[in-house]
């Protein structure tokens, strides 16, 4: 019983730890709702579409005469875990913060930074919420099927 309670309250000291509200959290922070159809109409005019595929809008993105995608990371479609916001909003004004090996293919760029270009200066925070609802209404979370095991 001593040992239960000395876990428990490890564990409880822990996750006070986790739940970091300091001030460089993230706690509180929150944008309006953007436009999707304000999204869309940045997404070709900031030529994300150089980059990015949309699942299912290739005729419907109204790509202008003489684009040619410089690579393919595809956007939408079923997937079984939709990003957040707070992850989509990140991945456009810190794209190197996490970049999936499969999309370091330069080597130019190299040591964990994103071809991506920084839109830091030149994107209003209209245009970053406008983009990001564009992107989240791109994606269908399909049911995960569950594992069925075996007795043994």
């Amino acid at each position: 019983m001593k040992y239960l309670s000395i876990i428990l309250g490890a564990l409880f000291c822990f996750s006070l730890t986790a739940c970091d509200m300091g001030p460089k959290s993230s706690y509180g922070f929150t944008l309006p709702e953007g436009n999707a159809d304000y999204g869309q109409q940045y997404f070709v005019e900031f030529r994300c579409i150089d980059c990015h595929s949309v699942a299912n809008m290739q005729d419907t993105l109204m790509i202008p005469e003489g684009i040619e995608a410089i690579m393919e990371v595809p956007i939408g479609g079923e997937t079984t875990k939709i990003a957040t916001y707070g992850q989509l909003v990140t991945s456009i004004i810190n794209p190197s913060h996490k970049v999936s090996d499969q999309y370091q293919v330069t080597p130019e760029i190299g040591n964990g930074q994103s071809m991506m270009r920084n839109y830091n200066t030149i994107m209003t925070v209209d245009e970053l919420i406008d983009i990001v609802a564009f992107i989240q209404n791109q994606y269908v979370l399909k049911p995960v099927s569950p594992t069925i095991y075996k007795m043994y």
